[in-house]
């Protein structure tokens, strides 16, 4: 296999993997939201803070799940518990990124309404934190194959995924 193949296997790869993981992160919102709008409307009308402690469990749990066996089905380690705990780390510290965008967004660049709120932590905050989760899912979470050629032999399986989901002919 040339320097070629090698960067177009990877790029294919890296390429599977963005996808599969944008469509676990807008499952996952879409649960976070679905669960949290029937609490509030529902049984826990009277506590919405606990209504969405609740459904960002879920959907916390399900994005695990999700980018275990899918997104980075390739990668994952036996160690299942350190996996774990290192994905709950790294959430933590996306909720940080979004919540610094909001903090500043607020308290020092003085935008106090609605709007600016949502733009700074539901949208900037929201990308920036997206990367981050990312990069360190793949990096730090689900790690196993990493300075190994395993990455590059699975790579052609994601030409023909990517491909698939974007229903064109795969090059090779």
């Amino acid at each position: 296999m040339n320097a070629i193949d090698k960067v177009r296997n990877l790029i294919g790869l890296l390429w599977r993997e963005v996808l599969t993981f944008g469509t676990v992160g807008g499952m996952g919102w879409i649960i976070d939201n679905g669960i949290y709008a029937l609490l509030w409307h529902g049984p826990m009308s009277s506590s919405t803070v606990k209504a969405r402690v609740v459904s960002t469990v879920v959907a916390t749990l399900f994005a695990w799940f999700a980018n275990r066996y899918w997104t980075f089905r390739h990668r994952r380690t036996e160690h299942v518990w350190r996996e774990f705990l290192m994905f709950l780390l790294m959430n933590a510290l996306g909720l940080a990124i979004v919540l610094a965008c909001q903090v500043v967004s607020r308290y020092v660049l003085g935008f106090t309404s609605f709007t600016a709120d949502f733009i700074a932590g539901g949208v900037v905050g929201l990308v920036l934190a997206t990367i981050f989760r990312f990069l360190t899912y793949r990096f730090f979470v689900f790690n196993e194959e990493l300075g190994g050629p395993a990455p590059l032999a699975a790579a052609p399986d994601a030409f023909a995924v990517s491909a698939e989901l974007l229903d064109v002919e795969p090059a090779r």
